[in-house]
């Protein structure tokens, strides 16, 4: 059964250790901007790359995922 499933387990696993990047990125930022005494413009600038690079990885995966249905990929 497990190896029937081996290729899911491994998406899934590397989906989830991306999401773990991102997460602890974002918490890496949010202590650098606290401490660096960031003004606002700053801050959001910082937040909106960061933003876009994940809405762009789940963009990705979306797109994948997509043209593995439609059999493209």
């Amino acid at each position: 059964m497990l190896s029937q499933h081996i290729d899911l387990i491994e998406s899934i696993g590397l989906k989830a250790f991306f999401v773990i990047v991102f997460l602890l990125i974002g918490l890496a930022i949010q202590d650098v901007l606290k401490r660096g005494n960031v003004p606002p413009f700053g801050r959001l600038i910082v937040w909106l790359v960061l933003f876009l690079g994940c809405a762009g990885f789940v963009a990705k995966g979306l797109i994948e995922l997509s043209w593995e249905g439609a059999g493209i990929g």
